[in-house]
């Protein structure tokens, strides 16, 4: 008997085709969560630190192959070219299972759900001495799910939906399709599967009636039905994406933040939410987000790729683009947008503001309609603001340009140069009255459209 779990091998099965989806994209790109269904496939596998994975693909899904080797650098990929079925596919895999001495998974591209613990407890139910370990579950509505036949805690047979009989259509344990067995020993089961079925494809499943006629044994490792849901539609992965938000809501309050309204919040895969953080309705959490402890995010709020100190307030209706960092206790007010910029901790921009590639220091205050401006139209450029700066109400600052220590920009300033610490910059025209102007050029405009009428009539 195996006593600890052997090395694995991963195998994705990676259907590319985007028919079903209605898109030019292959299914496994579309995302959840902010994150492809490929790479929730690959980071499942990587939970169990696999010593080789691989990826089958469909004939010409260049993109899939692309996506999977920048989300795993030391990814394999292989084509399947002709579609024959999930053992066809495993077998199209065959070299990496050959040259690979040690147990292998397979999994889905389209099964975004699978947990840890669910595969670490299909590993120790193979280390425990099932020769093949099936991840099933129990279906309110088993539909066209494979069925798995029971006999005790022995699994028998695996039954597809077209080919099972009344009484075993009746089980509602059904199959998942992930599987894990000794790599050698799956190559040489999957050589004995037939196409003598509805389909006229070689299943993956057949495997385990093969194994126990073998004299081999077959277990299941049962999950709840909501792990293995699987994406083949746009229905599907609006349900897959509800799902993602339910369990990312209900670990955020877990824990320790606080959702003034769950159902209006929206997260990323990797957003990091602190104790005590506040967030109130319609707030979007985009790839890449931190929000340190006791901060708040004020409704309508969007960010992403941007870190948020302990004690910060932000929004409402505010927008944090990647780069953005925000410090302890600084305030992101309603219509600011802030991108690749830091805000010391006490900073603030309280209210339509756009502030970019930029330095803003400790208590500085920006106004209303303060800019900067950070674009040539060819490079990016930055402006530095000083500790305690005060930039006055639709200011521009022209980049790259700093503002010194205690500096004041007086209101509707144009900054094209540096300004040096407690000084105040003014750049602005001179106003001038010209007294009875208003009169004489109305009176002018009057006589001008009197004539114009007359000359109509």
């Amino acid at each position: 008997m195996i006593e600890t779990p052997r090395p694995v091998a991963a195998i994705i099965l990676a259907a590319g085709d985007g028919t079903r989806m209605n898109s030019a994209q292959p299914k496994p790109l579309h995302a959840v969560g902010g994150l492809s269904l490929l790479r929730h496939a690959i980071h499942a596998a990587e939970t169990m630190e696999p010593a080789r994975l691989t990826v089958v693909t469909p004939d010409g899904a260049d993109a899939v192959a692309d996506a999977a080797k920048a989300a795993h650098p030391g990814a394999e990929t292989v084509e399947q070219n002709e579609r024959l079925g999930t053992g066809h596919a495993v077998l199209a895999a065959r070299g990496a299972l050959a040259a690979h001495d040690g147990d292998a998974v397979v999994l889905y591209a389209d099964t975004p759900f699978i947990r840890a613990e669910t595969l670490a407890e299909m590993r120790a139910r193979r280390a425990a001495g099932a020769d093949v370990v099936v991840l099933g579950f129990r279906a309110a509505n088993p539909g066209g799910y494979g069925r798995l036949v029971m006999e005790g805690d022995a699994l028998l047979a695996i039954v597809e939906a077209k080919d099972a009989t009344p009484a075993e259509r009746a089980i509602d344990l059904c199959n998942s399709g992930v599987v894990l067995a000794d790599s050698g020993r799956l190559l040489s089961l999957l050589g004995e599967v037939g196409n003598d079925n509805a389909k006229g494809e070689y299943y993956l499943t057949d495997i385990v009636a093969i194994a126990r006629r073998h004299g081999l044994k077959a277990a299941v490792v049962e999950c709840p039905e909501a792990e293995t849901l699987g994406v083949n539609s746009r229905a599907d992965l609006a349900a897959a994406e509800a799902a993602f938000q339910v369990r990312a809501r209900e670990a955020a309050m877990a824990g320790g933040a606080t959702l003034i309204a769950p159902e209006t919040v929206f997260f990323s895969h990797d957003t990091s939410l602190g104790r005590d953080v506040t967030v109130e309705p319609n707030v979007v959490f985009g790839p890449g987000v931190t929000v340190s402890d006791g901060a708040k995010i004020r409704g309508f709020s969007h960010l992403e790729d941007c870190a948020v100190a302990a004690r910060a307030v932000v929004g409402p209706f505010a927008r944090l683009r990647p780069g953005a960092e925000i410090g302890e206790g600084a305030k992101i007010g309603n219509f600011v947008e802030v991108k690749n910029a830091r805000f010391a901790a006490g900073a603030k921009a309280n209210h339509l503001a756009y502030i970019g590639d930029a330095t803003v220091g400790a208590g500085a205050n920006i106004g209303a309609g303060v800019i900067t401006c950070n674009y040539d139209g060819v490079l990016k450029h930055r402006t530095s603001i000083g500790e305690g700066a005060f930039i006055g109400t639709n200011s521009s600052l022209v980049a790259p340009v700093s503002v010194g220590v205690g500096a004041y920009v007086a209101s509707g300033t144009v900054l094209v140069a540096d300004v040096p610490d407690d000084a105040l910059a003014i750049a602005r025209a001179r106003q001038e009255h010209k007294l009875g102007f208003v009169a004489r050029f109305r009176t002018k405009l009057q006589a001008r459209k009197a004539a114009g009428a007359k000359e109509q009539s």
